[in-house]
């Protein structure tokens, strides 16, 4: 599992949307990755769930959100 936490890139004032599609390409069928972010990222839903995501999402006692995007395994 890959993990990014792009809280401090918002914090910043950086989009972070280039890292977390950096981080998603090269994930292998089956295989996912850990976000950790400060609110609950609906908007990423659907373009991740484009290029073949699922998601499981949970807010954690401090407030943030950690969302477990899975590619889902190739049908072959």
């Amino acid at each position: 599992m890959a993990f990014l936490d792009v809280r401090p890139d918002l914090a910043a004032g950086h989009e972070p949307f280039g890292r977390i599609m950096a981080a998603v390409k090269g994930l292998a069928p089956g295989e996912s990755l850990e976000l950790v972010a400060p609110f609950e990222p609906v908007p990423l839903y659907q373009v991740m769930e484009a290029r073949g995501f699922t998601h499981a999402t949970r807010r954690t006692s401090d407030g943030s959100w950690h969302v477990t995007f899975q590619r889902l395994m190739s049908e072959e």
